[in-house]
């Protein structure tokens, strides 16, 4: 059983950075064998992709939003999936989701980024709540 936990989030100043990491937490099951994706999700509004890649090749997507200021990026050794955002904006302020799925399950990154792609078969973490203030 995949269980992903998500830390590095907090308050920041706009113009500020943070580095989101996903791990998971059974020691047992390798990311390395699963698309990831990091999503966000504002009060009121649904949950969208923000930055996934493949498993295998890690190929990357980002949604347009934040294309040039985060990169999504793989430690194999340390079995976690790091999110680095850059010149982050007050508009980033959401809880911040990782999710899995096994590489057989998902073609291409922009397929991963669709949290519909995600269930069934996929896994999510609680979140951890990223605020940019002014």
């Amino acid at each position: 059983q995949v269980q992903l936990v998500e830390s590095g989030g907090g308050l920041v100043q706009a113009g500020g950075a943070l580095r989101l990491s996903c791990t998971n937490a059974n020691s047992g099951f390798t990311l390395e064998d699963y698309a990831i994706g990091w999503f966000l999700q504002a009060p009121g509004k649904a949950r969208e992709g923000v930055s996934c890649l493949t498993s295998k090749d890690d190929r990357t997507y980002a949604a347009d939003s934040v294309k040039g200021r985060f990169t999504i990026s793989r430690d194999n050794a340390k079995n976690t999936v790091y999110l680095q955002m850059n010149s982050l904006k007050r508009e980033d302020t959401a809880v911040y989701y990782c999710a899995a799925k096994a590489g057989i399950f998902i073609d291409t990154a922009q397929a991963m980024c669709n949290p519909d792609q995600v269930a069934p078969m996929g896994y999510w973490g609680q979140g951890t709540q990223v605020t940019v203030s002014s």
